[in-house]
């Protein structure tokens, strides 16, 4: 198979779900902030579509990239590995969401809403806004969905853990620990010093969990095992 007609394939493969959740989050971002009379909190409100929605429709992409495989003890008996089947799923997930909230960045600095809320840390920094959230994010959906094989847990635990950090950012913020692994730190506040620690600590942590997906994924007997049950 031709390599562009792989990726073609492997898009395909990887949903509606992966396909419209970004474009969506970020209609929906917009549709709010349009109905906002002042001018700071609308800026807050798109710069928290990129920093809020847009994670989460990649990560809840990514916790179901595996477990819809039929037959998967045919693709393990394959030459190409599993993992690298899986792996090329969860970069054109990440590729799109990155193109669309990447475009959405270019709108928003373009248009003079970037700069409208203080804390955008720049064009170019800022852009770890949305970055990092969403490596964090998906690497955890991607992990979960390796471990459970259930694309519904997984992304359970994605919103869940979204969910407590939107409604109980005051307590996650007590601790270090707990502002370094904060998803919303633009636009919901956070320590002007832990901003940029805070970020580069998400992506981190989202890098090492696919790195442990992957690890998991190399384990076929385990797969092979589970699709047993």
């Amino acid at each position: 198979m031709r390599p562009l007609t792989l990726w073609r394939y492997e898009a395909s493969r990887v949903g509606w779900t992966a396909a419209l959740g970004p474009p969506l989050a970020i209609a929906l971002g917009t549709a709010a902030a349009l109905v906002n009379p002042l001018a700071q909190d609308t800026a807050r409100i798109l710069l928290g579509g990129l920093e809020m929605v847009i994670p989460l429709a990649a990560a809840v992409a990514c916790a179901s990239i595996v477990g819809h495989d039929p037959a998967v003890e045919l693709q393990l008996s394959a030459p190409t590995q599993y993992r690298s089947t899986v792996l090329r799923r969860v970069t054109v997930t990440l590729g799109w969401t990155a193109a669309v909230a990447a475009a959405t960045a270019v709108v928003l600095i373009a248009t003079g809403w970037w700069e409208r809320w203080p804390a955008n840390h720049g064009p170019f920094v800022g852009q770890l806004t949305w970055i990092a959230p969403t490596l964090g994010l998906s690497g955890l959906g991607f992990a979960a969905g390796c471990l459970f094989r259930s694309p519904a847990a997984a992304g359970a635990l994605v919103t869940t853990v979204w969910a407590i950090q939107q409604f109980f950012g005051d307590a996650a913020q007590r601790s270090r620990p707990g502002r370094l692994l904060y998803l919303f730190a633009t636009t919901r506040g956070s320590e002007p010093r832990d901003w940029t620690a805070n970020r580069l600590t998400l992506a981190g942590a989202g890098a090492g969990l696919i790195v442990l997906a992957l690890i998991v994924l190399g384990r076929k007997e385990r797969l092979i095992g589970e699709e047993d049950e």
